[in-house]
């Protein structure tokens, strides 16, 4: 086990159902692995629906709604994806007002498949570069943003570092990114 986020906390942002549940449960690991601690934010209290694809996963207890708390809570934000989980997300202001958050403050933001649609409705793609599932890419590129197909971005040309990846093959390279950025801070 690494150090090297030891103090840090993480804020995993997600739906109460429809989150592919790799793109969540494999990030966690590494933040924790690394000495980090994830909190799991959602938009109601309880327990959210994981998913494999389009089956139904494992249930997994929220530490704290959207509405109780603040990016300055934390040191970093990851959006896991699955189609459904940002596309709920994207519809609560309040959702999407803790995401743009981490952008106003200059803290690392990670997302990861549908993720960024997320991201779309913050408004805070514009100048950046990011990958994603490629469904998403039109909707980036209206948003003001460059995609790219690359197994993971790092992109460093806004108010924070922002790390994508297009699916769960890429969850290595996303995680191992992931924390080395949140690390820097």
């Amino acid at each position: 086990m690494s150090d090297e986020l030891t103090g840090k906390t993480v804020a995993f942002l997600v739906a109460p159902e429809g989150i592919e549940q790799v793109e969540l449960t494999e990030p966690w690991k590494a933040v924790e692995q690394a000495g980090g601690t994830p909190k799991l934010v959602s938009t109601d209290s309880g327990e959210v629906q994981g998913f494999n694809h389009l089956d139904k996963a494992d249930t997994f207890p929220v530490d704290a709604t959207v509405s109780d708390v603040s990016p300055s809570d934390y040191d970093a934000l990851v959006l896991p994806g699955g189609v459904a989980n940002p596309d709920y997300l994207r519809t609560v202001d309040e959702a999407v007002a803790f995401a743009k958050g981490f952008f106003d403050a200059g803290k690392p933001v990670a997302a990861i498949c549908h993720a960024p649609w997320t991201l779309v409705e913050a408004g805070v793609l514009s100048g950046r570069t990011i990958t994603s599932w490629p469904s998403l890419q039109t909707d980036i590129r209206n948003a003001g943003g460059t995609w790219v197909d690359e197994e993971v971005v790092e992109c460093t040309s806004g108010p924070n570092t922002l790390v994508s990846s297009r699916n769960p093959d890429d969850l290595p390279a996303f995680c191992e990114r992931v924390v080395a950025v949140v690390a820097k801070g």
